[in-house]
């Protein structure tokens, strides 16, 4: 059963989601609410399993609290249909027969290209970058594109396959795969949650 929560607990999370772990004090900046608002919020999310509490002890200054999301909690933010992809997925890797497999998984990355595809036809690799990320906002991915260094990096702030990553990694080099043939440009997972990572990057290495 999927926890019962609103549109505000959505937000809260999402914040969350993206500083990684957090002090209440952090979180009170993040969102410029009140200490009593945050632990309430808290307080709320950790009865329902989505958010943990951990213990800090640094030196011999008193131990402090940090709060973070739980695998529900990221399930939360996640595909509605996290646990039927995993299943999906898992049996299909597991076809013995290879030349079956190979092909089947390129269906699938196909298909994921072919979502995006539409939408994402600028000749420049920047205006392309852009495009995909208004793209993937509109299908609810949590994604930003960063321009501040030489060659420009999509950030993905919410996990969206953290189900199917977690019990095999070979999805990451599938929309890996997947960014590269959208944008016409070699991309690196420069970063990625399942390395403990608050986002996943890609960075284009080469146009």
């Amino acid at each position: 059963m999927r926890a019962a929560i609103d549109n505000a607990d959505r937000q809260f999370l999402e914040r969350l989601r993206r500083l990684g772990a957090a002090t209440v004090q952090d979180l009170c900046e993040e969102m410029s609410v009140t200490a009593t608002a945050v632990r309430q919020r808290l307080v709320r999310l950790q009865g329902l399993e989505l958010v943990t509490r951990e213990t800090v002890r640094m030196g011999r200054g008193r131990p402090h609290h940090t709060y973070k999301l739980t695998d529900a909690g990221l399930r939360e933010l996640g595909d509605n249909y996290a646990e039927l992809a995993v299943v999906l997925w898992r049996e299909l890797r597991n076809i013995e027969n290879a030349e079956v497999r190979n092909e089947l998984v390129q269906r699938v990355r196909h298909a994921m290209v072919a979502r995006f595809e539409p939408q994402v036809q600028s000749a420049g690799l920047g205006e392309r970058m852009r495009q995909l990320q208004a793209a993937m906002s509109e299908q609810g991915f949590d994604v930003e594109v960063d321009t501040s260094r030489q060659l420009p990096i999509l950030r993905e702030n919410n996990c969206p396959y953290h189900e199917l990553s977690s019990s095999d990694p070979g999805i990451c080099e599938l929309e890996q795969s997947v960014f590269g043939e959208l944008l016409g440009a070699d991309v690196e997972l420069s970063k990625c949650c399942l390395d403990g990572h608050s986002c996943c990057e890609f960075q284009v290495t080469a146009k």
